[in-house]
């Protein structure tokens, strides 16, 4: 039984994040349980290693106390994705926060087309961040500027793809694995990757499975952790 001693030195906790859920909903969930249980310090100290998307469940590494100095070292290594590309159609967040903004035609993509595309993305690629991201640019979160109908101009980043998997196709769904560097949006994965068709896409599921060694097998929900 960890005592409170055990999460001030410094605890790292794997928790499966739950749809709809922020990361920071998560945190202040598990800094509630943790102070409610143990008799915490105002001040003790918890964070996460990445963020998760509302929209995205799986792994959230949790570092508490002294491990919070683990975080930038965590958030470095590489991570897996599994997930859900929806062609034919895209939206302005690149994937379901927003509604859909134009259709394309799909007729033309065929198994081979799909499993030839994925060649394009492995490797070092230039990405740009979705408008609806929490970059900040000019003081502002990227996603205030685009709620608040302001254009902004948001410059390319390299990021590496180390493998890209086709699991499953079922036009318009096409099911895939990633796994790839620190700081890729796979929500710009998707869109760009409907462009390489021909078409348009969007993500629609979205789970994320490793951080280096770190499984989300091995993760507990919420909801577990509490009980």
């Amino acid at each position: 039984m960890k005592t409170a001693e055990d999460f001030l030195e410094g605890q790292i906790l794997l928790i499966d994040k739950p749809l709809t859920w922020s990361s920071f909903q998560a945190v202040n969930k598990l800094k509630y349980i943790l102070k409610r249980k143990y008799d915490l310090p105002k001040k003790f100290k918890i964070g996460h290693a990445g963020t998760l998307d509302p929209l995205a469940t799986g792994l959230l590494i949790i570092c508490t106390g002294k491990f919070t100095k683990k975080i930038t070292e965590i958030q470095a290594q590489a991570k897996e994705y599994t997930g859900t590309i929806t062609v034919g159609a895209t939206t302005p967040s690149y994937d379901l926060e927003t509604e859909v903004d134009a259709t394309f035609p799909t007729e033309h993509i065929s198994e081979a087309l799909i499993l030839e595309t994925t060649k394009q993305f492995l490797g070092e690629i230039d990405q740009k961040p979705p408008v609806f991201s929490a970059i900040k640019k000019d003081g502002k979160r990227l996603y205030e500027h685009a709620r608040a109908g302001e254009e902004v101009e948001i410059a390319s980043r390299k990021t590496t793809i180390h493998e890209f998997e086709i699991t499953r196709i079922a036009l318009p769904e096409i099911d895939f694995r990633v796994k790839c560097s620190k700081g890729t949006y796979i929500r710009s994965l998707a869109f760009d990757f409907g462009i390489a068709l021909n078409s348009g896409a969007h993500l629609t599921a979205l789970r994320r499975t490793k951080i280096g060694d770190y499984d989300v097998i091995n993760g507990v929900s919420l909801e577990a952790f509490e009980n």
